[in-house]
């Protein structure tokens, strides 16, 4: 009995490629396995070479701690355990229990190469390249995790064997189906797991910050990417959550017009294969015997065409009708992002405001909304159809020709697509580089010439000069970078692509020649229609950047969306109902952050239609009383009542509608002084819009005006006067007749006499209201019923102004020294009359 193990099965050899009608398993996992393994074990080794040269260690801190990175290591070390279980089945319950050499080869390879890649891959996790943070895996893991994937689809190849296991007609075919659907699983979630690379440091945010010296960023929006290397493809679920409800409209007739708008889309695809179909018509008539003038099909094809638009769908008649009706659509889906995003700024707190770039917050607007329309034109419109024009063709390549025609146009296609992501996502890097340096070079410009005069002051000109061209070579660098990476892409489509048409026009020439069912039609065909699938795909990867570029553009209004509110209202909140006015603080302890407290238990009560005045120095607390009042914060110790109502228990809105202030800094939105009066009342008439202008002392000054009250204030109102711009906000106050008043200063920024002016018009807005006023100049508050002077979030003294001057304390010190002001004021002016009396003469 012969007991010699042979390489490949009996009556098999090596060079026997195609048998019964299939490959040969020896032949497919002896080549496939020694592809994958020479390709790993050789670019592997020079990466580890690399790594080991010029590599640093990653801070253990950094690194990305990801329940996804352990799944990953798990499926590497899984496809060997399969490989291995699967020889001992071959050699006790497969087939004939007899083991072949090309078995073992396949098995022990495995063996080597996956831990293999597991070891390069936690190289790579704990060691960095002297370059920025890399986007992902190396081309080096990623290639060899595309072969291993692409490996197991070639078995499908094999669909028309005669003995092929998938038929499942023994136990020895479904333990054989079990296996390769648990490898073809395996390999198929790597290669997914690969494109994400969850175990690389540079693909999580918190580490970006870390490197940047950036641990504890104030906001989220601040974060800002410009450094980041993470896919933009993360946490792609999160984004089109947050997008759904704004992706399908409301209106039952623009849900018709989305409707329609996919009919036509599909539509197109079957357009796009009866064209090909009708031109191999039109050759085939003008061939065969005997030879027919087919107007008609003239007639269909260009009718055909005339839908399609020059093979691309660009100018068709679908594609422009698709168009025309999706702009109702796309105004939608833009007017309601808008309006969210506009909404949720608004609820946002004034701490996020008060560090807000507006500028930024704008740009971010525009691009957001800008980048969901492009997102969607592209995926909807581009993406989606390439890819169901390429099953398609898959399709009808193997029913009308044969199966290799379609392996043909699955591998093309499918190489060019892998090929074109991969190289896409590794250029990324290169791209937001150069942006960088782009950004760092106009940067650069701007500020040398706004300052211009002190460049002149120091003579520092050549060397402004020197830095601008030293940030363009920097730029022009990272720009080469781009390009030639840009080129290297487009040269691999290229040869993808004339690859693929070789190989089916061969074939199909072939098949013309030799009579195999095949017509000259056939072949114009499958060159017509292949060519017709290779203009789209041309564009995918110019598709697949633009689709990057959009979601790094919605990224930042996505972390404005994700600002939480800082301030919500109770569940269950109802109205502030005020009766009175009576006002009272208990306790109240605050701090915009925990290293240093504002207020400090602080208690006091305003009496219904009384005036309570707050003084103390700088940094005392006052204004944060004010802003606590009004629910741009909320108490973190104590409670603020009004009528007996704490105020965290019922409605924002009711509660700054029952409040009045005229702030230190008034600013109006750039309208008119009409405009900016009638905003305390939205509703109010003119006749009371006129009313409250009188009553602030304002009126006759408006009409003054050459348009009265049409006259335009300016941007912030910087076209009127800080007295006419105070008493504008004390009409609007006095419009909204406020049951409780704040005044903040009101007029610590006028002079002398126009504070007097605007004194009188302050009293009539806090007539038997409930007021609280911060003062800057003491002699403006000697009429309250009570003064409260702080110090450090603390109240020291209370009481009336007679009382705390008598006390001889902090109050008593602050008007004396306002007395002294006041004297060396009056002085000084004396003494400059003479002066301005001669310069006359």
């Amino acid at each position: 009995m012969n007991t010699t193990m042979t390489y490949c099965p009996p009556n098999i050899t090596f060079s026997d490629i195609w048998v019964d009608h299939g490959m040969s398993k020896c032949f497919m996992d002896t080549i496939s396995i020694a592809i994958i393994s020479s390709y790993l074990l050789i670019f592997g080794t020079i990466q580890l070479w690399m790594y080991q040269k010029y590599g640093t260690e990653t801070a253990a801190t950094l690194l990305p701690r990801n329940k996804l990175y352990n799944i990953q290591k798990f499926f590497l070390y899984f496809v060997p355990i399969l490989s291995v279980v699967r020889i001992i089945l071959q050699g006790t319950v497969l087939n004939d229990n007899k083991i072949y050499g090309y078995m073992i080869l396949t098995t022990v390879l495995t063996i080597i190469v996956y831990p293999y890649s597991i070891y390069i891959l936690k190289v790579e996790r704990h060691k960095l390249l002297p370059s920025v943070p890399p986007q992902g895996h190396g081309l080096v893991l990623l290639g060899f995790w595309t072969l291993a994937f692409v490996a197991e689809n070639v078995v499908f190849v094999n669909i028309g064997k005669v003995e092929w296991w998938f038929h499942l007609n023994t136990l020895t075919d479904q333990i054989e189906m079990a296996l390769f659907i648990l490898r073809y699983v395996s390999n198929l979630i790597i290669f997914a797991l690969g494109l994400k690379a969850p175990g690389i440091t540079g693909n999580t945010d918190s580490e970006y910050h870390t490197l940047n010296n950036d641990p504890a960023p104030r906001s989220r929006y601040y974060q800002g990417r410009p450094e980041d290397t993470s896919s933009t493809w993360k946490n792609a679920w999160y984004k089109i959550k947050i997008l759904a409800p704004f992706l399908w409209p409301k209106s039952f007739m623009l849900q018709l017009r989305v409707t329609f708008c996919f009919g036509l889309l599909i539509l197109g695809r079957l357009i796009n294969l009866y064209v090909p179909i009708y031109n191999k018509k039109i050759v085939d008539s003008v061939t065969d015997i005997p030879v027919l003038f087919r107007w008609d099909l003239i007639l269909i094809y260009v009718a055909f065409k005339f839908l399609q638009g020059g093979g691309t769908g660009g100018m068709g008649l679908l594609n422009n009708l698709r168009s025309f009706l999706w702009i109702r659509i796309q105004q939608y889906t833009t007017r309601e992002i808008e309006v969210e995003l506009f909404r949720h700024l608004h609820s946002l707190s004034l701490r996020w405001h008060l560090g807000r770039k507006t500028g930024e917050v704008l740009r971010v607007m525009d691009r957001g909304t800008d980048s969901v329309n492009n997102l969607l034109n592209y995926i909807l419109f581009s993406i989606v159809p390439t890819i169901v024009d390429i099953i398609v063709a898959i399709a009808f390549f193997v029913v009308a020709y044969n199966k290799w025609f379609g392996l043909i146009v699955f591998l093309t296609m499918s190489l060019y697509i892998v090929a074109t992501i991969l190289v896409t996502e590794w250029r990324t890097k290169f791209q937001r580089r150069m942006n960088l340096a782009d950004n760092a070079q106009k940067a650069r410009s701007v500020d040398s010439l706004l300052n211009f005069e002190t460049v002149k002051y120091y003579g520092a000109e050549s060397y402004e000069v020197d830095s601008y061209r030293k940030a363009i070579l920097e730029f022009q660098a990272a720009e080469w970078k781009s390009m030639i990476t840009l080129n290297i892409l487009n040269t691999l489509q290229n040869i993808i692509v004339c690859s693929g048409l070789l190989a089916g026009s061969l074939l199909c020439l072939h098949m013309v020649i030799t009579k195999q069912g095949l017509t000259i039609g056939d072949y114009v065909l499958f060159a017509s229609y292949i060519t017709q699938l290779y203009v789209p795909l041309n564009w995918f990867g110019t598709y697949y950047r633009a689709i990057q570029k959009n979601f790094v553009d919605m990224e930042n209004m996505f972390d404005l969306l994700r600002e939480d509110q800082e301030i919500i209202d109770a569940p269950g909140a109802g109205p502030l109902i005020v009766k009175r006015g009576l006002l009272e603080f208990l306790n109240v302890t605050f701090s915009y952050t925990p290293e240093k407290v504002i207020l400090k238990n602080v208690s006091f009560v305003v009496p219904a239609g009384k005036t309570v005045a707050l003084v103390g120095p700088s940094g005392a607390g006052k204004s944060t009383i004010i802003r606590l009042l009004f629910r741009f914060y909320d108490v973190e110790q104590g409670a603020i009542l009004i009528d007996g109502q704490n105020i965290k228990t019922v409605t924002q809105d009711s509660v700054r509608r029952a409040i009045g202030v005229v702030p230190q800094d008034t600013v109006l939105f750039n309208n008119t002084i009409k405009y900016n009066i009638q905003y305390g009342h939205i509703e109010a008439i003119d006749a009371d819009i006129i009313s409250a202008a009188r009553n602030a002392d304002i009126h006759e000054r408006i009409l003054s005006f050459p348009n009265g009250y049409d006259t335009q204030v300016g941007e912030r109102g910087l076209r009127l006067s800080g007295g006419e711009k105070q008493r504008v906000a004390i009409a609007r106050t006095i419009l909204k007749e406020p049951a409780i008043v704040l005044l903040d200063e009101a007029t610590s920024a006028l002079d002398t006499q126009t504070e007097r002016n605007i004194q009188a018009a302050l009293n009539k807005v806090c007539a038997n209201r409930t007021t609280i006023i911060i003062a800057h100049r003491l002699s403006t508050i000697i009429h309250a019923d009570q003064i409260l002077v702080l110090q450090d979030g603390e109240i020291v003294e209370r009481g009336k102004h007679e009382e705390l001057i008598s006390y001889n304390g902090k109050y008593h010190s602050m008007w004396q020294a306002q007395l002294q002001n006041d004297q060396e004021a009056t002085k000084d002016s004396n003494d400059d009359a003479p002066e301005s009396k001669t310069i006359k003469s």
